[in-house]
C-alpha cells in the first residue's frame, strides 16, 4: 500500500474509500500507518464502543498511532476486510459527518460478514481536501440492530 494520493483526499467517496482499504487486509500483512496517517487531521481520534460481560457500555478514545499499534496487532494473525455498504451525510461550511455502514469479512470473497456496524465520521474539509478528525462506531448485535434507514436502499 502507498501513501494516500491527492484523489483519496480530494472527494468524500476517496477518503472514505481510503480509511476502509487501508485497515483492510490479509492476515500477517501490516497495515500501511503512513497511508493511514495521511487520512486524519493532527489530534484525530478513533472510539470504539463496547459491551462489558456485566452489560455495561465503555468507549475506548485512541490516536491514530494508538489504534495502528492495537489494530496490527490483531492483523498479525487475522484477516480482515472492511466495506462500505451505504452511507448518510451532512455538511455545513467545512465540516462534514457521515455514518457509514460497513460490513466486515475475514476474506473478500465471504459470502456473510462476520460483523456489521456504523461509522460516525466527522470530517473536516479545508478548501482543498478531507481531513478525518474522527471515527466513532459501534457493532450490530441482537439488541442493537442496524436500523433500515442506515441499509442500502
Amino acid at each position: 500500500m502507498a501513501e494516500a494520493k491527492q484523489d483519496d483526499l480530494s472527494t468524500l467517496d476517496g477518503i472514505i474509500h481510503a480509511l476502509y482499504d487501508s485497515i483492510s487486509g490479509p492476515a500477517g500483512l501490516k497495515r500501511d500507518g503512513r497511508r493511514f496517517r495521511t487520512l486524519f487531521l493532527a489530534g484525530a481520534r478513533l472510539v470504539r464502543t463496547a459491551i462489558d460481560e456485566g452489560g455495561a457500555a465503555g468507549a475506548a478514545v485512541m490516536g491514530v498511532d494508538e489504534y495502528l499499534l492495537a489494530a496490527n496487532e490483531y492483523f498479525e494473525s487475522n484477516a480482515f476486510y472492511e466495506r462500505e455498504i451505504a452511507r448518510r451525510v451532512e455538511r455545513f461550511g467545512h465540516v462534514t459527518h457521515a455514518l457509514s455502514t460497513y460490513e466486515s469479512r475475514r476474506a473478500e470473497t465471504d459470502a456473510e460478514p462476520f460483523a456489521r456496524g456504523v461509522n460516525s465520521i466527522q470530517l473536516f474539509h479545508d478548501g482543498r481536501r478531507y481531513h478525518v478528525v474522527t471515527v466513532f462506531w459501534d457493532f450490530e448485535r441482537p439488541d442493537n440492530p442496524i436500523p433500515e434507514e442506515y441499509l442500502p436502499r
